[in-house]
Formats: C-alpha cells, sequence, structure tokens
C-alpha cells in the first residue's frame, strides 16, 4: 500500500512539472515582454520608496550578488526546477537594480544593457547572422577567441578574458579552454595521462625530500593536470569535485548521526568502528 501511495505521488509530481513546463512553454512573446515591464515598474517603485533599496549602490550590492549568483550555482547542481526558477529571480534581481542605478547615474539603463548584449551576441555568431560557415564546436570555439580580441573593447589577449576573482578550480578550466581555443591543446586526450602521472611522480619525489615550497608547487600542477584531463574527457571538474564533497558530507553525517545512535563520540571511536558505519553509509548510497 505504501509502495503504491508513494507511486501515486511520484506521478502527481511528475504531472505537475509536465503541466508547468507546458505552461512555461506556450508562454507568448508579448505576455513574456509585459512580464519584464511590469517587473521594472516594481523595481523602479521599491528603488524609490524602499528604505533598503534605494540607498543600495554598486558596492553594497557586490557580496550579495556574489552570494545570489553562488545560489543558482547550488540550485543547478541539484536540478531542482522550482529552486532554479527562484534563483534565478533573484540574479535577475541584482542585474535589474544594477541597471537602474546605472540610469541614475545617466551612464546606462536596462535598455542599453540589453542591446549591447544583443549587438555583442550578433557580432560573436558571424555562422548565424553572416556569412562564416563552421563544421562544428570545435572549429566554432577557435573563431570565437579570435572574435572576441578582435573586437572593440575586447580581449586583448587570450586569457585576459578570464577574470581573476574566479575560483582556482573554475579559473583552471577557462584558462585550459581558451589556450585550447587557439590550438594549443593535446592531439591525443589519451596522451593527458602521462602527463597526470608525471605530475604525481613530482609530487612524491618532493615528499619524500621533504621540501614544502615545492611539494606545494607539485600539488598545484597535479591538480591542474588532472583539471586538464577532466575537461579532456568532458568532465566539468567544479561539478564533479562538489557532487564528491556532497556525497562525503552526506556519508559523514550518517557516520556521526549512527555514533550519536550508540552513545558513542567520534574522537572516543577507532577508525575500524568509523569505518564500519562509513560503510552502511555507502551501501544505503547517500549522497549519490
Amino acid at each position: 500500500m505504501k509502495s503504491k501511495n508513494n507511486a501515486i505521488k511520484r506521478d502527481k509530481a511528475e504531472l505537475a512539472q509536465s503541466l508547468a513546463s507546458e505552461s512555461i512553454l506556450s508562454t507568448s512573446r508579448e505576455q513574456k515582454l509585459e512580464a519584464f515591464g511590469k517587473l521594472l515598474d516594481v523595481i523602479d517603485n521599491l528603488r524609490e520608496k524602499c528604505p533598503w533599496d534605494s540607498v543600495q549602490t554598486n558596492e553594497s550590492m557586490r557580496p550579495n550578488t556574489i552570494e545570489e549568483a553562488m545560489e543558482l550555482a547550488e540550485a543547478l547542481l541539484g536540478d531542482d526546477n522550482n529552486t532554479i526558477k527562484k534563483e534565478l529571480g533573484d540574479v535577475l534581481l541584482h542585474v535589474l537594480l544594477y541597471a537602474r542605478i546605472g540610469e541614475e547615474k545617466g551612464v546606462y539603463d536596462i535598455a542599453e544593457v540589453c542591446d549591447a548584449l544583443r549587438q555583442k551576441l550578433i557580432y560573436r555568431h558571424p555562422h548565424i547572422y553572416g556569412n562564416d560557415k563552421v563544421s562544428g564546436v570545435k572549429e566554432l570555439l577557435e573563431h570565437w577567441e579570435v572574435i572576441k580580441m578582435k573586437e572593440k573593447g575586447g580581449n586583448k589577449t587570450v586569457l585576459s578574458g578570464v577574470p581573476s576573482t574566479l575560483p582556482s578550480l573554475i579559473k583552471a578550466e577557462r584558462v585550459q579552454e581558451k589556450a585550447a581555443n587557439v590550438g594549443f591543446d593535446w592531439e591525443k586526450k589519451e596522451d593527458v595521462w602521462d602527463k597526470v602521472k608525471e605530475e604525481l611522480a613530482e609530487v612524491e619525489t618532493e615528499m619524500k625530500a621533504g621540501n614544502e615550497a615545492n611539494i606545494e608547487k607539485e600539488f598545484g600542477d597535479l591538480f591542474f593536470a588532472l583539471v586538464n584531463a577532466a575537461r579532456l574527457y568532458g568532465v566539468r571538474p567544479d561539478n564533479a569535485l562538489e557532487k564528491t564533497n556532497l556525497k562525503f558530507i552526506a556519508r559523514f553525517n550518517h557516520v556521526e548521526k549512527r555514533a550519536k545512535e550508540q552513545g558513542k563520540r567520534l574522537n572516543e571511536m577507532t577508525l575500524a568502528e568509523m569505518d564500519e558505519l562509513w560503510d552502511e553509509a555507502k551501501l544505503l548510497k547517500l549522497g549519490e
């Protein structure tokens, strides 16, 4: 009976999601523009009347924007459509507030932001809006870097478009992608494993020598090589690592919970006892 009820709940959830998707897909262009216009009216109203919104500046909002972007990234990884929709709204709120602040300063407004983006997208897609022909994604990405360096106010060097504030793991992937887009890449993806093995051997050598400064450097080289391997095999390293983080947290929480149920503290348990609880968590596939 319980299994049947669960199946019914699952069917209802799938139906609700399907109907929601159909509702979104059936929204007309006019309805989208109307919704955007109404949202702009609310933003203007808040900026004029709300004690908090009216005093925000680019600088004061920056930390919140970073937080909202990270919350969206987390929602995307969780693949929860309702949460993604909510977080997209929060990020959009910040975009619109920044545009409103620009309008108040007389430097740009949301129309100019949209128009500048439209022009950039058209310029960067000559295979759609021009006469260029590309054979596939690889050739497209090679053209992409050249186009960005040619455009007014564009990148002066291949790697200059990578923000210095990016988290290190994502930055490593981005610089490797950009270098690959201009041909600086492995001829065969399998060759990357020799580099990974080489860097691992150098880590082991420096560890045996006890040279702490070099150990850090070689670990960095090893991480960079692993990111390269992930990229070549179509794996987003940040996503992969975060999924492993979440899996570890779920399983470690199980170990801690079970220890409490046994009236024990983790620091009082042997490694063998904790391993036994860890194996329980693995069998339950927690975090997967």
